[in-house]
Order: structure tokens, then sequence, then C-alpha cells
């Protein structure tokens, strides 16, 4: 008997170290989605595109964008006068993939913008983030952004 218990705490032991892993690796991810949508809400370009890499897929409005082309344009039209007015996301769900080193999140976003001609448009979106460890830290490799239509 004293050996049928060691061997189902040997089997089971990476099993309990892997959820407190896992459950790390969420934490994280949660407050990397915080600190990632509320740079997003206010403006704090900077600190919005350092949570890229540079060659990460994104896709937003039925295209794929370069990182590279999103900040230019991005940062242009904020400068011309654009502003995120609200960001609000619900609804976070975060799956960590195997191995602890990707991460997918995904949730719902009411956002408001005002463009630069004074147009105030929103949307209801489901965005889905998909974050990898790198040498930087968490970065998202990839983004897909998609509205939902009014009923």
């Amino acid at each position: 008997m004293k050996n049928l218990m060691m061997l189902i705490l040997v089997a089971v032991a990476p099993l309990l170290v892997w959820a407190d892993g896992v459950e790390s690796v969420e934490s994280e991810i949660r407050e990397l989605e915080a600190a990632f949508n509320a740079a997003y809400a206010t403006n704090d370009l900077d600190t919005y595109f350092a949570n890229y890499t540079k060659d990460a897929t994104l896709y937003f409005y039925g295209k794929r964008q370069p990182v590279e082309a999103y900040s230019e344009e991005w940062y242009a039209t904020i400068a011309a006068g654009g502003v995120v007015i609200r960001n609000d996301v619900s609804d976070l769900e975060v799956r960590v993939l195997p191995g602890g080193e990707a991460a997918v999140a995904t949730f719902f976003v009411n956002n408001q913008f005002r463009s630069p001609d004074d147009e105030v448009a929103t949307a209801r979106a489901f965005e889905t983030d998909v974050w990898q460890k790198t040498d930087d830290g968490w970065r998202i490799v990839s983004l897909h952004y998609n509205e939902i239509a009014e009923e």
C-alpha cells in the first residue's frame, strides 16, 4: 500500500506543479491585458506598442496589418487629434498553452473613438490576443479584432 501511495504521488506531483504554473501565467497575462488595454484607452502609444513583437500578426477590419504600418497610422491619427474615449474589456478568458510559454486571451471590448474630424464611433468587438514569452518578456505575437454587428 505504501508503494502504491508513493507511485500515485510521483504520478500526480508534476500535475500539481503544472497547475500552479498555469495559475501563475494566467494571472500574469490578466495583468498584462489590463495594462495593454489601459494604455490603448489612455492613448499611451509607446506602452501600447511595446506589447507587440515586431513581426506580430495583426488582423483588424478585414485585413492583416504589419505592426509597423499599424503603429505609423495610429501615431499619426492620435497626433492629428484622434483620441480613444473608452475601451472597456469584459469577459476576459485566458488559456495557457502546454509548456507555459504561450497563452491566449479572449474578451469582448466596448470601444469609443473620436476621429480628428470630431466624429465619434462606437463599436463592440471580440478580440483574441496570443501572448508568447520572449527574451524581452511576454509579448503579443498575434491579435485578431472583430467588430460585432449591431442587431
